[in-house]
């Protein structure tokens, strides 16, 4: 049974009340973003505030991934703008980034005091692996969403993978993976919607 708010047909999204509520919402969500941010982000944003259906996270990630700066910052702007223009916008990008600062200037100072210890660097290792398993867990989890994408899941599954040859075993730069299989990507949808896409209806003769 698909769950509201993950992807049902018809499931409308709700939305934040106000300003405030965008930037406490994303003040929390940063607060418990050390390492899995994606992770985190879908659960926040679409498991529990029902801001987005599953199919708007996967397309709105998607282009925060390719602007210039923070992916997660990019999105949070892009839903504060959606639904409050430009204050909504920077009231997320001050709740993605005030107590977040400071947190992080206190580890820091901290980190610097014990930066050389074996148990600190051996818990940074630990801390590696967890996250990349919260990010591979939230990637699998999403794979539903390709369902309903134009080129249809066999064709994304052999983008990701072309995706991850690129840049996990061959080392290119990720300019080149973007303009590479990110613009053939796009060429190619563009090319399957508009094969799919309705004929338009004949002008009325007056």
């Amino acid at each position: 049974m698909t769950e509201p708010g993950l992807g049902a047909p018809g499931a409308e999204p709700d939305q934040p009340r106000s300003r405030a509520d965008l930037f406490w919402s994303f003040t929390w969500l940063a607060l418990q973003g050390f390492g899995g941010v994606l992770a985190v982000v879908q659960r926040e944003l679409v498991e529990k505030k029902r801001w987005m259906t599953r199919d708007q996270f996967v397309e709105d990630w998607a282009v925060a991934q390719i602007m210039p700066g923070p992916n997660v910052v990019n999105l949070s702007m892009m839903i504060g703008g959606r639904y409050f223009g430009l204050s909504g916008a920077l009231a997320a990008l001050a709740g993605m980034l005030a107590a977040p600062l400071v947190v992080v200037l206190l580890l820091a100072v901290l980190y610097g005091t014990v930066a050389e210890l074996p148990m600190a660097q051996g818990a940074l290792r630990g801390m590696g692996a967890v996250a990349a398993g919260l990010i591979t867990a939230t990637g699998i989890k999403l794979i539903a969403a390709l369902d309903n994408n134009a080129m249809g899941r066999t064709a994304c599954l052999l983008l990701a993978a072309l995706t991850f040859v690129a840049i996990a075993l061959l080392r290119w730069p990720l300019l080149w993976v973007l303009l590479g299989i990110g613009g053939g990507a796009c060429l190619w949808a563009y090319r399957v919607l508009g094969r799919t896409a309705p004929a338009p209806l004949p002008t009325p003769r007056p």
